[in-house]
C-alpha cells in the first residue's frame, strides 16, 4: 500500500510541530534565572586537619563542600558534594569555622578543599 503523504510532506509537518516547542523551551530557559553559587569573599579561612589514616594511606584529592551562609557571613550548615569519603568530615569541619563577608541575604556557597599529603 502506498502512503498518501510524501516524505517531504511528513517532514514539513514534523518541523512545523517542533519549531513552536523549541521556541517555548528557549523562552523558559531565558526567563528562569540560573541558581549559581555567589562569590562571597572569605574573611576567615580555617585549614582542614588532614585525617591521620588518610595521610598514612596516601589518600589525597579535593572535596567539594556546599555551605549555607547567613547574611552576617556565618556558616550555618555544610554538606559534602563530592570527594573521598575519608576526607569529607575534615573538609566539612573546616568550612564550618569559616567566616564570609556580609551580604543582603543568606546564600549558598560551593568551595573546594584540597588535601595533599
Amino acid at each position: 500500500m502506498i502512503s498518501p503523504f510524501s516524505t517531504k510532506t511528513v517532514l514539513r509537518a514534523i518541523a512545523s510541530m517542533l519549531v513552536p516547542a523549541t521556541l517555548v523551551a528557549l523562552a523558559v530557559v531565558l526567563v528562569i534565572p540560573a541558581h549559581a553559587a555567589s562569590d562571597r569573599e572569605v574573611k576567615v579561612r580555617t585549614a582542614p586537619v588532614y585525617p591521620e589514616l588518610a595521610k598514612r594511606m596516601r589518600i589525597s584529592g579535593a572535596v567539594k563542600v556546599q555551605a549555607v551562609v547567613d547574611a552576617d557571613g556565618k556558616v550555618t550548615s555544610v554538606k559534602s558534594l563530592s570527594g573521598n569519603r575519608m576526607l569529607e568530615t575534615a573538609a566539612e569541619d573546616a568550612v564550618k569555622k569559616w567566616k564570609f563577608g556580609t551580604a543582603a541575604a543568606t546564600s549558598t556557597e560551593e568551595v573546594s578543599i584540597n588535601f595533599e599529603p
